[in-house]
């Protein structure tokens, strides 16, 4: 028992990697089908594949064996026993697989190999099999013999004795780098049969026309041997002129990263199937060699070959057959793969130059309008950042705006306040873990400058007079944003929008009111949820006697009608529906108290009527605006309307500070679109 485990223990050590980064040596199955290959624990698991170049194929049926050498990376070569198969298709039918049993006489050393066809057979072609090929000592006989699976009756058995081989070949050989060839002559002996090939498993395969030449050399002769790329795998091999002689191996150039370097990467050939998902990366690499590199995200921050890409942590992808694959990223062509291998490395970005969604960015009033264009369902957030030197930092809050899944390829916009001139504005897909940010940075210095100036001059001016006569509106000491006030609205239009910001942004910002508005809470409405932010919010403000701000429209009242068409038949409203969950949360309020406590509403006079106002909303306090916004800032402060002397002034600021936040800076109104979930 001693020897045959001192042979499988010589064979574990044979097919172990040489060292740090090397592949694991793999036996080979090459059939005219495909196949996959299993074998027992004395075999390393092998690899099926289809063959690399046609020969002559056998007559079935047929069983030939035959010596060969097995030459793992960095270890002496061995002999053994090469298995080619051939079987009639008549003989097939319902077979499913094929086995070999193997049996070293005289060691009793055994084994199994398995092939199993992935697809049912069709047609009447023959199975073709080759396995390269089971180890054996020199001298040694052994017995293969096959059967099918399921066992259909076919059984052939074969034996084949494995003769003892004289040393190998003898030769010497030079780097021409000049001539990128490689230089081999024989000093002494025989004549020899030397090429150059790749070696890819157990055997060292040609390399492609017009670099595959095989030469013989006389003794005192030399030949020289031109390469196409000078590659880790790239081996010297040499033997006699007879059939199945031994054979020696050399690669000199598998330890020398500095040689090989700078053309490894140009050997590669990449595959993008990254355009196949919506968000997932794939590259394939067809290589001379069969390296296993290391990929991993990196972004560039102009789309140019020569431009660095700098690396993205925690990015590295996943790795089958040559096979590398990312998910959750937004396929962009400057968020790319760096493949690293040893001390080398090399950039592929996706090969499409188009992205599956674009923005533009425009200056309106007193926001910065995105229109957001994606050909698939995605989430988007912005955010606002000032630029320092090279870097553009996000500013809370965070905007986000989602395209449903399901839904048609469209348009999406979204609104963010202008802070200062000057003002970027990052955008990016938000429902994946890798993504490039894109900085945009409106040019206001023209078109838009005298009218973003003037509306934050006249910004200015109303806070300064509401502080300085309004005295009474003031946050109370110990509370730095007042009362909070949960603004509610229907994005009927973008019209209706606009006029939402720009008050909010005034009552924020001009009168320090702690305004609540889910393009605003676009973070915390994303983590919680549309509903439980809403109804979170809703008890927040009833707990600190805060008011719920209910902007209407005549978009308001058409889905307000839809409502309670819905809420009568029980059919349950959309998820993402805050109009609708906020009317429903209204309804039940005034239902149990008989008047909604902490509710008031308001409408743009320009954009609603007060025969808008639905029968079962008119007993809430009802402001129209901007001619009744001096009342309601009262309201929302909890204290008595401003002295007439200053109310005037105020309104008329604040009515040319709406108009030009809403409606000079905007495109022409467009129809009115249906909410979410309507």
């Amino acid at each position: 028992m001693g020897r045959p485990m001192l042979l499988a223990a010589l064979l574990l050590l044979l097919l172990l990697p040489p060292g740090a980064g090397a592949a694991v040596t793999r036996l080979r199955v090459s059939a005219n089908f495909e196949c996959r290959a299993t074998a027992d624990s004395t075999l390393s698991r092998p690899r099926c594949r289809r063959p690399g170049r046609a020969g002559p194929p056998l007559k079935p049926p047929a069983l030939a064996l035959s010596t060969a050498r097995l030459c793992p990376p960095s270890q002496p070569c061995q002999p053994c026993l090469r298995v080619r198969l051939a079987l009639p298709a008549a003989e097939l039918g319902g077979v499913r697989g094929l086995q070999f049993n193997f049996l070293e006489l005289g060691s009793n050393r055994a084994g199994w190999l398995q092939v199993w066809r992935r697809h049912r057979a069709s047609g009447s072609s023959p199975w073709q099999v080759q396995f390269d090929c089971f180890p054996a000592e020199s001298g040694r006989q052994v017995l293969v013999s096959l059967r099918t699976i399921p066992d259909r009756g076919l059984a052939i058995s074969r034996s084949h004795l494995v003769a003892a081989e004289p040393p190998g070949p003898v030769f010497t050989h030079a780097w021409v780098p000049e001539a990128r060839a490689v230089e081999v002559w024989v000093p002494e002996g025989p004549a020899l049969m030397v090429r150059l090939c790749h070696q890819l498993a157990l055997e060292c395969e040609e390399l492609p026309w017009p670099f595959h030449r095989q030469v013989l050399v006389l003794e005192g002769h030399r030949v020289s041997l031109p390469y196409e790329f000078l590659v880790p795998c790239l081996c010297i091999e040499a033997s006699y002129p007879h059939h199945d002689s031994p054979r020696s191996k050399r690669c000199p150039f598998r330890d020398q990263p500095a040689a090989y370097g700078p053309e490894l990467w140009s050997s590669v050939r990449f595959h993008d199937y990254s355009a196949s998902s919506k968000d997932q990366m794939a590259m394939v690499l067809s290589a001379s060699c069969p390296l296993r590199p290391r990929a991993t995200l990196c972004w560039r921050e102009v789309a140019d070959k020569t431009a660095p890409c700098h690396d993205i942590p925690n990015s590295t992808a996943s790795e089958e057959e040559q096979a590398y694959t990312l998910d959750k990223v937004d396929v962009h062509p400057q968020l790319c793969f760096r493949f690293s291998y040893g001390n080398s490395s090399h950039v592929e970005c996706p090969h499409r130059p188009e992205t599956a969604w674009n923005v533009s960015v425009s200056a309106w009033g007193l926001q910065l309008r995105l229109r957001l264009t994606s050909s698939v369902p995605a989430a988007f957030s912005a955010a606002l950042c000032q630029r320092q030197g090279g870097q553009c930092e996000p500013e809370a809050p965070l905007y986000t705006v989602t395209q449903p899944e399901g839904s048609a390829p469209g348009e999406l916009a979204m609104l963010l306040p202008v802070q200062v001139l000057g003002s970027c504005v990052l955008v990016w897909r938000s429902d994946v873990r890798f993504a490039r940010k894109q900085l945009l940075c409106p040019d206001v210095s023209r078109r838009h400058f005298g009218l973003l100036g003037l509306a934050l001059a006249l910004g200015l001016v109303v806070t300064v007079l509401l502080l300085n006569c309004c005295g009474t509106w003031r946050p109370a000491a110990g509370a730095p944003g007042g009362r909070p006030v949960l603004l509610l609205y229907s994005p009927d239009s973008e019209e209706h929008l606009g006029l939402v910001c720009a008050l909010a942004e005034r009552l924020r910002a001009g009168l320090g009111c702690d305004v609540r508005l889910d393009l605003w809470e676009a973070g915390s409405v994303g983590r919680a949820g549309t509903l439980p932010w809403l109804y979170a919010q809703r008890g927040r403000v009833g707990r600190q006697r805060g008011t719920v701000l209910l902007l209407w429209s005549r978009g308001s009242a058409r889905l307000f009608r839809r409502w309670r068409v819905g809420a009568a038949d029980g059919v349950p409203g959309d998820a993402h529906d805050i109009f609708g969950a906020a009317m429903t949360c209204l309804h039940g309020e005034l239902g149990a108290a008989g008047r909604g406590g902490g509710w008031v509403l308001a409408y743009f006079s320009r954009l609603c009527s007060p025969r808008d106002v639905p029968r079962p909303l008119r007993p809430l306090p009802t402001y129209r605006l901007p001619r009744q916004l001096p009342r309601l800032l009262g309201a929302l402060r909890g204290s008595p309307p401003p002295p007439r002397r200053c109310r005037g002034r105020v309104q008329g600021l604040l009515h040319r500070l709406l108009e030009v936040g809403a409606g000079e800076g905007s495109p022409p109104p467009r129809p009115p679109r249906a909410a979410a979930g309507t």
